[in-house]
C-alpha cells in the first residue's frame, strides 16, 4: 500500500525532474559512515536521512547559498552553508560526538543559526522530551523550563508566564503566524495541542524588535513536525493514559512526498476527569475534552518554496465553581464552562533570487470563545477574527553581514453575540517596519536593529452608560520605536558569553481600556481605564555558557525596567457581592535569572545529573511587590541510559526532585504560598517484540502524593490543592 501511494504522487510529478541535487556521505571521527542522520534544509522543508552507508540525497535546492543542518543524536549538530552552482554537489560531512543535546537551528530569531552561533540565548524543547516528562497537557510541559511558570486553573487551563510576565506580554506563534485567543484573560489558555508539534523555542526577554506589541516579556514559538522525506510514506500512532484524571490523549498521523509535492495529516482527541487532590478529592468540574486536527500541503523546486498548513482545535473546558463537591470520573463538563473553537490557517511561501530571498507568511485564525453559566445557550459569545501578515527581505550577504528588512501587521476584528459583553465589538489594526544586521568574525557575533510600530483601536459603544456591561466609544492610537543590540564572544576555548540590550512595547488591551463588569471565575469586578498608556520597557541579558566533553553550565541574569505597568488593584468598593478592582500604571522593575548545571562523568558514561535554579522578583516603583510572580524553583535530575538486549534499546530511567520555595513577595491583595517538594520518576526506551517496535514511556509524578497548592493556581484563593499522584503510560508506534 504504501508503494502504491508513493508511486501515485511521483506519477503526478514525473513532468517536475528533479535538478541541483546535494549528495554526500556522514561518517564520525573513526570514519564509519551514520545512519539515520537528520539532513534539513528549513527554508525548503526539505530533508533526507542517511542509509546504512551514510549516504544521503536533497532534491531541486535552488542555485543560491543555502543552509543545511545535520543532527544525530549523541554527536554535535553542524550547519553547513552551501553555494549551489551546478546540477549535483556533493557535501561530505564529519559529526563530532556529544553526550548532551543537540546544539538546535533557531528560527525565531531571524537568521536560522545554531544555538551556538546565535547572539540571544533561546530555550529550545523538542516535543518528545518534554512528553517523557509525563505532563497533562502542553503549558505544563513548557513550565519545566527553566525561567518559564503557568498560571493554572487544574489541569485544564494554563496561561505561560515567562519571567514573572503573561497574558498579553507573552506572544506565541504557531505554523509561522501569532496566536490571538482573547489571551488577556487569566481563564483563557493556551490553546494548542501538542499534537503535530516538534519543538518549541523560548525567547525570554522583549523581542517586539521581531514581533511587535505584545512581544514584551517573550515569545514562545512553536515549530510544526516536519514534513516526511522524499519518496517516502510514513506514519504514527500513539496513546497516552493518566491515571489520576482517568484521561486519555489518542493520536493518529500520516505523512508522504516526493521529491517536489508534501503532505501530512494528523488527528488528536483529549478527555480528563476532574483531577484529584494529594487529599484524595476531585475538583469538580476541572473535567475537560479537546479535538485537534492538522493538515499540511507543500511544494518546492529550485525557485521557491510554499507550505499551506490547517489546525482545527475543540476545547469544552468545565470552569470549576463549587470547588470539592461531586465526586465522579465522568468527562461530561457541567455548568459553568466554556466552549473554545480555534480555526488557524497559515501560508508560508520563500521566492529564491539571485543573491537574496523572500519569506512571506500569511496567518487567518477564526477564534470562537463561549461561556455557558446554566444552558447550552452562551451567555458569552465572543467570536475573534485577525489576518496576520510578515514579509521578510534577506538582503544579498555583504561580506560578512546579513541584513533583514521587514514589514508586518494584524487586522482583527472582535464580535459579540451574547447577551453578556465582557469587551466591547472593536477594530484592532498593526502595522510594524523592521530591519536587523548580523555581522561575525572569528568567535565574535553582533546583531543590531530597528523597528517603528504603529496600532490604533476602534472600539463601539454599547448599553446605557454608568451600567454593568456598558462601553463607551473608544478610539486610540499607539506609536513606538524599539531597538536591539546584542553581542556573543568566546571567552575561551569552551566558554562563550551573551549580551544583549533590548526595548520593547505592548499598547493595552481591550480588556484594560473598557473593562466593565464582573469576569467569570475571577470574582471581582473590574474597571477598565481608557487612559492607559503604552508599557515601555528594556532590559539587559547576560548569559555565560561553558560546555566540555562532561560537563556543562550556564548562567543568564537579566534586570527588566518596565514604564507604565499596567495592573489590577482593589478601590475597596463592593459591587454585586464583588470586591472592585481598577486597571491603574506604575513604574516596574523585574530582575531574576536562571543557572544551571549538566554533569556527565567519565566513565559512567550512562549517567547524567542536571540541576538547575530560576529566580524572580517584581517590584513597582514604591517598592511594593508585584502581583502574580513566580516562587523560586530549584529543579534536579538524575537519569541513567542503557541497552538492556535486542528487544529493550535506548533506554533511560530519570529521578526528578522539583523543590518550590515558598512565596513571600506578594502583592497587596496576594496571600503568601508555602514551599514543597515534588518528586517524580520516568523510564522508557524502543521495545521490539519480533516485527513489533514502539517506544514506551511511564511516568510516575508527585509520587508521594504530595497535598501542596503553587502561588499562581487560580484555585488558590478558595484553599485547592493542585494534581496529586499520577502515572502516566505512553506508547508510541511507528510505520
Amino acid at each position: 500500500m504504501k508503494k502504491i501511494i508513493v508511486l501515485l504522487m511521483l506519477g503526478c510529478s514525473a513532468f517536475l525532474q528533479a535538478q541541483n541535487k546535494v549528495t554526500g556521505t556522514v561518517i564520525d571521527a573513526t570514519n564509519q559512515p551514520l545512519k539515520n542522520v537528520t539532513v534539513y534544509v528549513s527554508e525548503l522543508h526539505n530533508g533526507a536521512t542517511t542509509d546504512e552507508n551514510g549516504k544521503y540525497t536533497l532534491y531541486n535546492l535552488p542555485k543560491k547559498t543555502v543552509t543545511i543542518s545535520f543532527s544525530y543524536m549523541g554527536f554535535t549538530t553542524q550547519n553547513k552553508s552551501l553555494t549551489i552552482t551546478g546540477s549535483e554537489t556533493v557535501l561530505d560531512v564529519l559529526l563530532e560526538p556529544s553526550v548532551f543535546e543537540m546544539d538546535a537551528v533557531i528560527v525565531s530569531t531571524g537568521f536560522n543559526k545554531l544555538q551556538s552561533q546565535n547572539v540571544m540565548k533561546v530555550a529550545h524543547e523538542s516535543i518528545k522530551n518534554l512528553e517523557q516528562k509525563g505532563t497533562v497537557t502542553l503549558i505544563e510541559g513548557l513550565a519545566t523550563i527553566p525561567g518559564v511558570s503557568q498560571v493554572s486553573t487544574g489541569t485544564s487551563i494554563g496561561k505561560p508566564v515567562i519571567r514573572g510576565l503573561s497574558g498579553n506580554r507573552v506572544l506565541v506563534y504557531s505554523q509561522g503566524v501569532r496566536i490571538e485567543n482573547q489571551q488577556f484573560g487569566d481563564e483563557h489558555g493556551l490553546g494548542l495541542n501538542d499534537a503535530g508539534v516538534e519543538s518549541v523555542e523560548v525567547i525570554k526577554g522583549p523581542a517586539s524588535l521581531l514581533y511587535g506589541s505584545d512581544a514584551i516579556g517573550g515569545v514562545l514559538y512553536f515549530n510544526p513536525e516536519k514534513f516526511a522525506n522524499a519518496n517516502s510514506l510514513s506514519g504514527n500512532f500513539s496513546q497516552k493514559l493518566f491515571s489520576n484524571t482517568v484521561g486519555s490523549n489518542t493520536t493518529l498521523g500520516l505523512k508522504t512526498s516526493t521529491e517536489n509535492w508534501k503532505f501530512l495529516v494528523r488527528g488528536a482527541y483529549n478527555t480528563h476527569s476532574d483531577y484529584q487532590t494529594g487529599e484524595g478529592d476531585r475538583v469538580t468540574n476541572t473535567r475537560f475534552n479537546e479535538t485537534d486536527f492538522k493538515t499540511a500541503v507543500g511544494y518546492h523546486n529550485t525557485a521557491f518554496s510554499t507550505v499551506f498548513r490547517y489546525n482545527y482545535n475543540n476545547l469544552d473546558l468545565g470552569i470549576p465553581e463549587e470547588g470539592i463537591a461531586e465526586q465522579t470520573t465522568n468527562k461530561q463538563t457541567i455548568f459553568p464552562k466554556q466552549g473554545v473553537v480555534n480555526h488557524l490557517l497559515s501560508w508560508n511561501s520563500v521566492l529564491f533570487f539571485k543573491n537574496s530571498k523572500m519569506d512571506i507568511d500569511l496567518g487567518y485564525i477564526a477564534n470562537d470563545r463561549s461561556e455557558y453559566e446554566d444552558s447550552a445557550i452562551p451567555r458569552l459569545n465572543m467570536k475573534l477574527k485577525t489576518l496576520n501578515y510578515n514579509a521578510k527581505y534577506y538582503l544579498p550577504t555583504v561580506g560578512k553581514f546579513e541584513t533583514v528588512v521587514g514589514v508586518q501587521g494584524m487586522h482583527q476584528t472582535n464580535t459579540n453575540f451574547g447577551e453578556e459583553y465582557l469587551i466591547p465589538n472593536a477594530t484592532t489594526n498593526d502595522f510594524g517596519v523592521f530591519g536587523t544586521v548580523n555581522y561575525s568574525w572569528e568567535s565574535n557575533v553582533i546583531q543590531a536593529g530597528l523597528r517603528f510600530d504603529n496600532r490604533k483601536i476602534v472600539a463601539d459603544a454599547y448599553g446605557i452608560p454608568g451600567d454593568e456591561g456598558s462601553f463607551e466609544a473608544l478610539q486610540k492610537k499607539y506609536d513606538s520605536f524599539n531597538a536591539a543590540l546584542g553581542y556573543k564572544t568566546d571567552l575561551a576555548k569552551n566558554m562563550a558569553l551573551r549580551i544583549n540590550l533590548a526595548s520593547g512595547f505592548r499598547a493595552p488591551n481591550l480588556a484594560e481600556l473598557t473593562s466593565n463588569g464582573v469576569h467569570e471565575g475571577t470574582n471581582r469586578y473590574e474597571i477598565g481605564n481608557s487612559a492607559l498608556q503604552t508599557e515601555q520597557n528594556i532590559q539587559a541579558d547576560l548569559n555565560l555558557e561553558y560546555k566540555t566533553e562532561h560537563v556543562e553550565f550556564f548562567a543568564n541574569g537579566f534586570y527588566n525596567h518596565i514604564n507604565h505597568y499596567i495592573y489590577t488593584a482593589p478601590t475597596g468598593e463592593i459591587r454585586d457581592q464583588n470586591a472592585v478592582f481598577e486597571y491603574i500604571q506604575d513604574d516596574a522593575n523585574l530582575y531574576g535569572g536562571e543557572i544551571g548545571l549538566h554533569f556527565h562523568p567519565h566513565p559512567l558514561d550512562w549517567l547524567h545529573y542536571e540541576t538547575s535554579f530560576e529566580t524572580v522578583t517584581g517590584k513597582k516603583s514604591n517598592g511594593e511587590y508585584l502581583p502574580l510572580i513566580p516562587a523560586n524553583n530549584w529543579n534536579n535530575t538524575i537519569r541513567t541510559e542503557f541497552d538492556s538486549n535486542k528487544w529493550f534499546q535506548n533506554g533511560f530511567a530519570t529521578l526528578n526532585v522539583s523543590s518550590t520555595f515558598s512565596q513571600k513577595n506578594t502583592s497587596g491583595f496576594e496571600t503568601n504560598t508555602a514551599g514543597y517538594t515534588l518528586l517524580n520518576l520516568g523510564f522508557g526506551g524502543k521495545v521490539s517484540i519480533g516485527k513489533t517496535v514502539f517506544n514506551l514511556n511511564l511516568n510516575a509524578n508527585n509520587i508521594f502524593n504530595k497535598s501542596y497548592i503553587a502561588h499562581l493556581s487560580r484555585l488558590k484563593t478558595d484553599g485547592i490543592s493542585n494534581i496529586g499522584r499520577n502515572i502516566i503510560l505512553g506508547l508510541n508506534f511507528n510505520f
